[in-house]
């Protein structure tokens, strides 16, 4: 029997797989592959799947397939397909990751991921979905984070390509980056326990996140270009109020209109630039979270510097003026300790030169 190789070298193997397989999937010319990996092995074919991959080992953990050409995925098509007796042939009971990347899928067929119970995070970006059916994901109760980073694409909503298939589970985070979204989705295609939402890079101009049902929300919007006046920029902000953790990149939004205010952070802004000053009330409670331009923050240092060193220099002219005297006297002895100390030496110099002064053990 041939001996396994230490757990150790399995784990460095995988973990070396896991820091080049990011730059790897980033790359639209990467070559089609699908790698997997269980406690004991970690293998990687370079092949274009034109089916799910099958005969997977029963105690595989993560699954990832690039540049397949898998159109529709039908009824738990990673387990082996569907008995008519009901359940999954081939049950894959801990697969806990499955990313589907730039594999061609359009289509998600009722119970497309049946058979997978230990699913806890799913990735489908960058497939060109049209059909979502409501009971796609079926039987992924443990299902906590789901990407579909520009898998949404063809200009239709959400609510058009996903419909009602994400509201009864139980995901924590979703990812909608790159997906040239003009609105948010509705609270009613979300689900209610959703913690964090990923709609960066869309095309958001006047989002509207108070439609928004999940209480704990932390809603990503960088990337998205903003149009800066009162209509569009009042219900965003009072939205966050004073719970500004519900926007972690908040420093990062820019505005992308008016032209005079493209690229400005959105919290800097003050509410003249706004043309709001009809709506003091509540755009000077929202006016401080910006704070000062880090332009001023720079000038109003380097102001402060100047002070404080002509501060100083001020009292050290001080101190010499008043001390004048001691200064001068100082001076003096100085100039008189020098003045023997070179009449000494000129001396000496005087008597080691005069021959006549030569002492006995020199001649």
């Amino acid at each position: 029997m041939a001996r396994r190789p230490p757990s150790l070298l399995r784990l460095l193997l995988l973990l070396l797989f896991l820091l080049f397989l990011p730059p790897l999937l980033q790359s639209r010319g990467c070559s089609p592959c699908f790698w997997f990996a269980t406690p004991d092995t970690v293998q990687c074919r370079f092949v274009v799947l034109q089916e799910p991959p099958a005969e997977l080992p029963s105690a595989v953990r993560n699954l990832t397939v690039v540049g397949a050409n898998l159109t529709v995925l039908s009824r738990a098509a990673f387990a082996g397909g569907w008995e008519p007796r009901g359940w999954a042939r081939r049950p894959l009971l801990h697969l806990t990751l499955l990313a589907l990347l730039r594999s061609g899928i359009e289509t998600l067929e009722e119970a497309a991921f049946a058979g997978l119970p230990s699913l806890a995070a799913l990735d489908l970006s960058h497939n060109p979905l049209r059909r979502v059916s409501p009971g796609a994901f079926l039987f992924c109760a443990r299902l906590h984070r789901l990407g579909l980073n520009g898998a949404l694409t063809d200009g239709r909503t959400a609510e058009e390509v996903l419909g009602s298939a994400l509201a009864n589970l139980s995901l924590a985070r979703l990812e909608l980056a790159g997906n040239g979204l003009r609105a948010l989705p509705a609270g009613w295609a979300l689900p209610a326990s959703l913690q964090e939402l990923d709609a960066r890079n869309n095309s958001l101009r006047a989002p509207r996140p108070d439609g928004l049902a999940a209480p704990l929300l932390r809603l990503q919007l960088a990337g998205n270009p903003l149009t800066c006046d009162c209509p569009a920029l009042r219900p965003l902000l009072l939205w966050l109020g004073n719970a500004t953790w519900r926007a972690p990149d908040r420093r990062e939004l820019r505005c992308a209109d008016p032209p005079q205010l493209r690229d400005a952070l959105v919290l800097r802004l003050r509410p003249r630039q706004l043309q709001c000053l009809e709506e003091g009330a509540a755009w000077e409670l929202l006016e401080p979270v910006g704070g000062p331009e880090p332009k001023e923050l720079e000038t109003v240092s380097y102001v402060f510097l100047g002070i404080v060193l002509a501060l100083i220099g001020l009292v050290f002219l001080m101190v010499l003026y008043l001390n004048r005297r001691g200064i001068k006297r100082w001076l003096n002895n100085l100039r008189e300790a020098c003045r023997d100390q070179m009449e000494g030496y000129q001396y000496r110099y005087e008597q080691d030169s005069d021959p006549r002064r030569a002492s006995p053990g020199g001649l």
